[in-house]
């Protein structure tokens, strides 16, 4: 079922509050195999001039992701799991956040297009991430692509 541009841009989200933990940004760096120290290593971050633990690139994505509703919108817009593959992902970062920061996590979706004739579907979801001041940190936007093989292009 093709997804509906206007309803889906409509739809609403929740904020998302997540606190940024120490032993989960050394967790995170090591599995994305970041060697730097100051991403694992509090001494090693201060001498760096960083009050804590940065946030290693790529890290805001898995906050969302760790929320049990974060996927709830593919069912609200009747989204069959086995036809969605990730398209793309891409951070614009304002600023950097620490370990022992509260961060909030706005998404919300921003586009809906077809592509190949309507064969295949891209959902855009951006995610604004600010400190709990309205701070902006970063947007997090991701693709889903949604195939549609009834249709023939």
């Amino acid at each position: 079922m093709h997804i509906d541009p206007e309803k889906a841009k409509a739809l609403p989200f929740r904020p998302i509050e997540a606190e940024i933990e120490r032993g989960r940004l050394r967790f995170f760096a090591k599995a994305i195999g970041q060697r730097d120290p100051v991403y694992s290593d509090i001494e090693a971050a201060r001498r760096a001039g960083h009050p804590d633990l940065p946030v290693p690139p790529t890290f805001f994505f898995s906050l969302e992701i760790d929320d049990p509703g974060s996927l709830s919108f593919l069912a609200e817009l009747d989204i069959d799991l086995g036809r969605i593959l990730h398209g793309e992902q891409s951070f614009t970062y304002h600023s950097l956040a620490y370990a022992g920061e509260t961060l909030m996590l706005q998404p919300k979706i921003t586009d809906v297009y077809s592509k190949k004739g309507g064969a295949l579907q891209f959902l855009v979801k951006r995610t604004d991430i600010t400190r709990l001041t309205g701070e902006p940190v970063a947007e997090a936007t991701f693709s889903l692509a949604i195939s549609h093989p009834e249709v023939r292009a």
